[in-house]
């Protein structure tokens, strides 16, 4: 049987584009996820990042759900620590009465930012400590009873939004099979500890209200195109530009050739920062359907949730397409 496929659209903010560019390709995306079968797209909140688009998570779930009918969206993540769960119980239950059955909440622990992204949030990084209760509290606003008297989210109680925990280290893992829920692993740019953490989770797991077995998703960038070595170049487009912005050091850091990355790629930092994209499917619809298949065989994987990262947007829904296609 194959493995469910699902989409995490980083809403990149590319050369030229405006927000409402960005927004509108998003559309596009969601809309050639859904007629090629994935099972659900995701938004990842972000901060203080001049090329990504999707800080305001919940209202960009809420204008792509406006946009299409049928496949599941939600957050991957929240960054749980950057708001009250009350908040979010209440934003996310106004999705799920609008859209019923199709809003998913995955949570994360990391802040998002850096000190001064936490205080122009007006929280402070010791929140990223209250996440496991936080956790809880914001299922019981989201159930049928609050865990705090006198306080109930709505719209949001008894809308039992589902929800995931997110993560890249260990701590997520064993809180996710603590809670029994949901685990999904930041494999498509933190790959190293995902044999571990997958096992962890599993090893764990406590069968919950919401989830009565395991369930692993993993991240994989994806490259799919007409051919072979169109997705090569779309990738090898894709990780110097990556590469450029992690290294990027203000105004003063000079503009590096292709040729430039492509020697320091080879270095020994260069070489972590290309290990951040190990698991990476690259070719045609059809093989890159088989090493996703084969990625989640081999690695425990109920479900793969898949980064599709080419440069340009229309290349980025192609990808899509094919990769649906490529079952």
């Amino acid at each position: 049987m194959s493995v469910p496929l699902s989409v995490l659209d980083l809403a990149p903010i590319g050369e030229g584009d405006s927000a409402a560019d960005v927004f509108a390709h998003s559309v596009d995306l969601a809309r050639a996820a859904e007629s090629s079968g994935f099972k659900r797209v995701w938004y990842a909140e972000h901060h203080n990042m001049v090329t990504i688009a999707s800080s305001a998570t919940s209202v960009l779930i809420a204008h792509i759900a406006a946009h299409t009918s049928t496949i599941r969206l939600g957050a991957g993540g929240i960054m749980l620590p950057n708001h009250s769960p009350l908040t979010i119980a209440e934003q996310f239950g106004t999705l799920e009465s609008l859209h019923p059955g199709r809003i998913d909440l995955g949570l994360g622990r990391a802040p998002g930012g850096d000190r001064a992204v936490f205080a122009a949030l007006r929280r402070t990084p010791e929140a990223s400590d209250r996440f496991p209760q936080d956790i809880v509290e914001l299922q019981g606003y989201l159930g049928d009873q609050s865990r705090v008297e006198g306080v109930k989210a709505t719209p949001g109680a008894g809308t039992q939004v589902p929800l995931y925990i997110l993560g890249s280290s260990l701590f997520g893992a064993q809180l996710a099979a603590q809670l029994g829920l949901p685990y999904a692993f930041a494999s498509h740019f933190a790959p190293a500890a995902m044999t571990e953490a997958v096992a962890a989770y599993r090893e764990g797991f406590t069968p919950s209200e919401q989830l009565a077995e395991p369930h692993v998703i993993l991240g994989a960038n994806v490259f799919a195109a007409d051919s072979a070595d169109d997705a090569q170049q779309q990738f090898l487009e894709s990780r110097r530009a990556r590469v450029r912005m992690m290294i990027k050091r203000g105004p003063s850091t000079p503009d590096y050739t292709d040729a430039d990355i492509d020697a320091f790629l080879t270095s020994p930092q260069g070489a972590q920062l290309a290990d951040m994209m190990r698991h990476t499917a690259i070719g045609t619809g059809a093989e890159v359907r088989a090493w996703l298949e084969d990625f989640a065989a081999s690695h425990g994987a109920d479900e793969i949730i898949t980064a599709h990262g080419a440069k340009r947007a229309d290349a980025r829904v192609t990808s899509v397409n094919l990769t649906g296609a490529g079952s």
